[in-house]
């Protein structure tokens, strides 16, 4: 007998649909979609799960990963001692050690079903130890994760040493730039760093990624600049900014002119839920800020919006399980997004908006995809957001790399707490 398949799913349904289907898969692409009959190598029987495209993690830092605590905890929470601790970390820090901690978190996430990954990495290093160690895990994991990596200037671009260390970057190789205008020594230098970045993008064909206006500081108004300069250039789409955070703080008129200057401008957004709801708002007096942009704004305005979970375990960041779910379900809270189809406009900002902005091929559950999926126990976008379950099922490039059993639970006091058979009324 001739097996058509290499593996085949029976009987789940996508995301939006009742419909059940089976997916063939042949290698490493979804050969067909529907009712399958034909036999294969493998078959998962799908038992009515729910069939995902992977999540997309467009915003995190592995070279601080895993470092909370180390040289010591960050007792404010707030970002300039979490700098100093870096700073301090850094230090000693050597490519085997960045290595691992990578690895650790990689490993986390691809098995909650991320397998596309934007990682910053701190190029202020002279030595360049975190981006060395990580152009190394990027060739390790590329059988099961797509990664990027993103020259970040911690120290910022006003030196001419930062800007040499930035180039150094862009020389052995790294996806994208950055630049951090609002921690610059004036605005006039903030505004030089971006020139400065963006001259640099169309010179390497890299794509820029910038740190934004993350400052609880209305006068931070970067990002008009941002948005001029990727519509001067032509950049545009290749053009992404974090953070905003900024904006929450800016009057009305002032909001509705910058949207618009970034939809023109086509740039994209992401924005981190987890670490802004700490990390922002610590100055403010009561009442204090919700800690992030305007995302429902700039969403109904058509601007791209990812969600990221950016830290993890960090000295800017205590917390985190690698789940893009839980960025979602903080993102739902803060951004007041709790309408009837804010649910999977907010799914989509892991998933099919940030494969946009990080410029995937063949994402997706079509015929012709790479065969990418997730299996997952999921009525919905609201059921999937708020239970934030890990996917049992990860498949990359047609190989499954990772399994979860369903968690249930037996409850043992079960017969102690059947109610009698006479009706209740409930009023």
């Amino acid at each position: 007998m001739i097996r058509l398949y290499d593996l085949l799913i029976k009987g789940v349904r996508r995301l939006t649909d009742s419909e059940s289907i089976d997916i063939g898969i042949k290698q490493d692409r979804i050969v067909a979609i529907g009712s399958i009959s034909d036999s294969a190598l493998k078959t998962i029987d799908g038992k009515g799960r729910v069939v995902l495209p992977p999540y997309v993690e467009s915003h995190i830092h592995l070279d601080t990963a895993l470092t909370c605590g180390f040289p010591a905890f960050n007792q404010s929470g707030e970002l300039f001692e979490g700098i100093k601790l870096w700073n301090e970390y850094r230090q000693t820090m050597t490519e085997k050690e960045v290595t691992s901690r990578a690895l650790d978190v990689i490993r986390t996430m691809a098995g909650q079903g991320v397998l596309f990954m934007r990682s910053m990495v701190d190029v202020s290093d002279p030595n360049l130890i975190a981006l060395k160690a990580l152009l190394q895990v990027k060739k390790q994991v590329a059988p099961f994760m797509a990664l990027q990596l993103v020259a970040f200037p911690q120290s910022g671009l006003s030196s001419q040493a930062g800007r040499e260390q930035l180039d150094q970057a862009i020389a052995l190789g790294i996806d994208g730039i950055s630049a951090v205008p609002h921690l610059e020594p004036t605005r006039e230098k903030g505004v030089a760093s971006l020139v400065y970045c963006f001259q640099r993008a169309q010179e390497s064909n890299c794509f820029l990624h910038i740190f934004c206006d993350e400052i609880d500081d209305l006068q931070s108004r970067y990002l008009e600049v941002v948005a001029d300069l990727a519509y001067e250039s032509g950049l545009k789409e290749r053009v992404t900014v974090s953070h905003l955070n900024a904006m929450s703080y800016y009057n009305e008129a002032y909001v509705r002119k910058v949207i618009s200057l970034v939809k023109r401008a086509e740039i994209n957004v992401v924005t981190a839920p987890l670490i802004s709801s700490v990390m922002q708002g610590r100055l403010d007096s009561w009442p204090k800020g919700r800690g992030i942009t305007r995302v429902k704004d700039l969403h109904e305005a058509g601007v791209p919006v990812a969600i990221a979970h950016d830290d993890f375990l960090s000295p800017f960041y205590p917390l985190g399980t690698g789940s893009l779910l839980n960025a979602c379900h903080m993102l739902i809270h803060l951004a007041h997004m709790t309408g009837l189809d804010d649910f999977q406009d907010v799914f989509e900002m892991i998933t099919s908006t940030p494969a946009k902005i990080l410029n995937i091929d063949n994402y997706g559950i079509k015929k012709g995809c790479l065969a990418n999926l997730l299996l997952v126990t999921a009525s919905d976008a609201h059921d999937l957001i708020r239970r934030q379950p890990v996917a049992e099922v990860v498949i990359s490039q047609g190989h499954i790399i990772a399994e979860t059993p369903l968690q249930q639970t037996v409850l043992h006091v079960a017969d102690t707490l059947k109610l009698n058979d006479e009706k209740l009324d409930f009023v």
